[in-house]
């Protein structure tokens, strides 16, 4: 595919087919280590999960980011399935999350670099196992990942997150495949910018979720000014007697930086979804946003944050041969 492109479960798209775009987001979280310790996380009731993308996409979503990398409750089997029952676009990571979503004994820290890199790279490029790495056995599917994910926490890097750092950037220059970061509420996102930068990344295609969390508007500049993308997705969970900080993000940011911002739900917990029973469910951005933007002046902003901006970033930057 010569135009630019990006890719989906279901396969590569090019870019004008992306649409209206939630750039975080849990889609599928499988029965696994994570449910296990974290029962609310559990995400993996296809028919609720089609419901829930099916009002997305009459309410004009066309596609979403899922964020659970290598072995951690992906499951690219449903993902692909709800994928195709809503019609709903979805990217897939590889990569890895947080250390607290593995068992001490995993995988992630006996690997070497080249090894990760090569986990990464043929996620991407091969398939990714249907088994998600569980092992003993590797069966590829057709279903291809199409972005990177790494993710930090509150301490300073370890050497084990710096392995990972370097094999996700290796796995980036090498597949021109897009990467995505967890924060701990924006927390060590300077830093993460800044080694990405020393990295040699395509830093116009990477993007740090939950900055806003930060709050401070002066560190958010910061990390801007390095040249990334910025992911904000807490507009629903400021409490009702608190100053809604990503709102304010927005309006003061936008103007100064309307190529690097997106934003997404997050709902990675089974009570945010309308069709678990829960709140406010998947298309509280489409129903907000809108009218918050031209509140402010600020109404042609909305295809930049998601449109233009996801099409930018989540394409791939080398074409496959």
């Amino acid at each position: 595919m010569s135009k630019p492109f990006f890719r989906t479960v279901l396969g590569d798209r090019p870019v004008d087919e992306m649409g209206f775009t939630y750039s975080h987001e849990h889609i599928i979280i499988e029965d696994s280590y994570v449910t296990a310790a974290n029962p609310e996380f559990l995400l993996n009731d296809v028919a609720k999960i089609t419901q829930e993308l099916t009002a997305f996409y009459k309410a004009g979503g066309r596609t979403v980011v899922d964020t659970m990398p290598a072995n951690c409750g992906r499951n690219v089997l449903k993902l692909a399935e709800v994928s195709g029952r809503s019609k709903v676009n979805i990217i897939v990571p590889t990569g890895i999350h947080l250390e607290q979503y593995y068992p001490e004994n995993h995988w992630r820290y006996t690997y070497s670099e080249d090894e990760l890199t090569d986990l990464f790279i043929a996620d991407i490029e091969q398939g990714i196992d249907r088994f998600d790495y569980s092992g003993p056995l590797v069966r590829r599917t057709e279903h291809r990942a199409g972005l990177i994910k790494l993710a930090t926490g509150d301490e300073p890097f370890t050497p084990h997150q710096e392995k990972i750092f370097r094999a996700v950037v290796n796995a980036h220059l090498a597949t021109g495949g897009p990467i995505l970061t967890h924060t701990n509420f924006g927390r060590k996102a300077l830093e993460q910018a800044l080694f990405f930068e020393k990295l040699g990344a395509k830093l116009d295609h990477v993007v740090l979720s939950h900055v806003d969390r930060a709050k401070d508007i002066a560190y958010n500049r910061a990390v801007l000014d390095v040249g990334v993308r910025v992911e904000y997705d807490s507009v629903f969970r400021w409490k009702k007697d608190e100053s809604n900080h990503t709102l304010r993000l927005l309006e003061t940011l936008l103007p100064d930086y309307p190529d690097q911002i997106v934003l997404g739900m997050d709902m990675a917990k089974n009570k945010y979804w309308k069709s678990y029973g829960g709140q406010p469910g998947l298309n509280y951005l489409i129903e907000t946003i809108p009218d918050f933007l031209e509140s402010r002046g600020l109404e042609h902003c909305l295809d930049a944050i998601f449109i233009d901006n996801p099409r930018a970033l989540y394409s791939f930057f080398k074409n496959p041969d």
